[in-house]
């Protein structure tokens, strides 16, 4: 059975309504990332980092899972699968993927600052609510600027390992994921993009599709199915 690797970005998660962080109508508009995702902004402000993802956690509540997130859901019913996301939002889980490796955090969790205990969170976070295993402070469990990915371990070993290669609606613009499509190759991977237009990494991969993500993803694993 082939072992792939699937690396997500915002551009997969845009089609259900999900705000990507750049471009003219972005998530950080209003916002500068200094405001609402770095430790200090946190410490500076809580009110308003807690407002900003109290609101970005509700909003998961009125999107759905599209064509790709389902498609590739259903990839792992043919092959050895690994998902790894960029995004923080749960539509993978939603579109019936398990065992999904978020590297930068999860909206629907928060992480107390004294203990680390984290804990699945679905309505609004604010300077009030106490981590119940210690009732020490609690932050959301998002990956700021300037902290380490999670499971970057794991990451590394599964691209490994991984005879394939599949990058989804991400930009290439954020270190380390942007660097995976070369380490998976140097260990024997090919590598497929999957993106609306090029990207500066698109010339690190042996192919590229462009398109809506929503309509290559689940062409290709019909494709695909049949040959793995």
């Amino acid at each position: 059975m082939k072992r792939i690797f699937v690396l997500t970005g915002a551009g997969i998660s845009a089609p259900s309504g999900i705000q990507t962080f750049r471009g003219s109508d972005g998530l950080w508009n209003g916002y500068r990332v200094e405001e609402v995702a770095t430790p200090e902004a946190f410490d500076a402000n809580p009110s308003m980092v807690y407002d900003f993802y109290n609101a970005r956690r509700s909003g998961l509540f009125e999107v759905q899972p599209n064509a790709a997130h389902r498609a590739i859901a259903r990839l792992a019913k043919s092959a050895d699968v690994t998902v790894v996301t960029q995004n923080v939002d749960d539509l993978h889980e939603r579109g019936g993927a398990s065992s999904v490796v978020h590297m930068h955090g999860e909206l629907r969790k928060v992480r107390c600052l004294d203990c680390g205990e984290v804990v699945l969170w679905d309505t609004d976070l604010t300077s009030s609510d106490c981590c119940p295993r210690c009732q020490g402070r609690m932050r959301p469990d998002i990956v700021w600027f300037g902290e380490i990915p999670y499971g970057l371990d794991q990451i590394e070993a599964e691209l490994r390992r991984c005879d394939l290669f599949l990058c989804i609606g991400t930009s290439g613009n954020v270190y380390p994921a942007n660097d995976f499509v070369s380490f998976a190759k140097r260990h024997g991977a090919y590598a497929i993009e999957f993106n609306l237009e090029s990207t500066m990494i698109s010339d690190s991969f042996d192919e590229c599709v462009t398109g809506d993500v929503v309509e290559t993803v689940p062409e290709w694993v019909s494709q695909a199915e049949s040959r793995l």
